[in-house]
């Protein structure tokens, strides 16, 4: 399974919460504590919001321990709103194509899980993505057919009704097929004003999702950045936390129909 983590609050340097954590995310990378796999090393991500309405987009596929210019872009570069991520392949080929965070236009999003049986439907899965956004399908993961088919559900401005509609369509799929794997759910998304953090999974079993909000804003993570345990709320499974600039965030429940 792969690592995340999304920050939302006052504009801080990246490597605050990305490289200097003394568990942070590339420390994850090589050294995972509540994953299947210690090593996440197929590849990393940043993506971050300054400027500009879109946000900026750093991937590659090395290992995110071994990448120099990643240490020294999360030393220069300061944002209110940012996603970073390293992957654990599930399947589908190490490529840069293939790392997250996805964007689109304002909006840009991760995933930690897995649709069960990928390769059996991937075909269908494909077909929820119409045509105008298809175009923008580069890579081949299950992550980012999720990703655009929300979007083009209107995830931009009903977030947790796009991804609900989208994962409700494919695990019709998955039954339909008589797939017995898991489908699984932990994800970040947001338009570049308001954050979603979504933990889910058919058979109770979604991957670890913690949060906590300070003085600066509010971190997500896939495990705590520190030793600080205490301090980081777990968020429970079948639920979604949404967060703006203009309030605390809140936990709902998220349940697509699955029947």
């Amino acid at each position: 399974m792969c690592r995340f983590l999304a920050y939302q609050g006052q504009p801080v340097l990246l490597e605050t919460v990305v490289s200097k954590p003394c568990h942070s995310l590339i420390h994850q990378s090589i050294c995972a504590t509540e994953a299947k796999t210690a090593t996440n090393g197929d590849g990393f991500g940043l993506g971050w919001y300054g400027e500009r309405p879109e946000p900026g987009i750093y991937r590659d596929l090395r290992p995110a321990w071994s990448d120099e210019n990643l240490l020294s872009i999360c030393a220069q570069v300061r944002s209110p709103l940012f996603f970073a991520h390293v992957r654990a392949a599930t399947g589908t080929a190490t490529a840069r194509a293939n790392c997250h965070p996805f964007s689109h236009e304002t909006c840009m999003f991760m995933h930690n899980g897995q649709i069960g049986g990928y390769g059996q439907i991937r075909r269908a899965i494909e077909n929820l993505i119409p045509d105008p956004m298809y175009r923008h399908r580069h890579g081949t993961t299950d992550s980012e057919a999720i990703f655009l088919a929300a979007m083009a559900r209107g995830a931009a401005s009903d977030a947790v009704r796009a991804f609900a509609s989208v994962l409700s369509a494919i695990r019709g799929m998955t039954k339909a097929a008589g797939i017995n794997d898991a489908l699984r759910f932990a994800a970040a998304f947001t338009n570049g004003d308001t954050l979603h953090a979504f933990r889910w999974a058919c058979d109770e079993k979604a991957p670890t999702l913690y949060w906590r909000h300070d003085n600066n804003g509010l971190h997500v993570v896939s495990e705590p950045l520190d030793e600080t345990r205490a301090m980081w709320n777990a968020l429970p499974q079948g639920s979604v936390l949404v967060a703006d600039r203009h309030g605390p965030p809140q936990v709902r429940d998220f349940n697509p129909a699955c029947d």
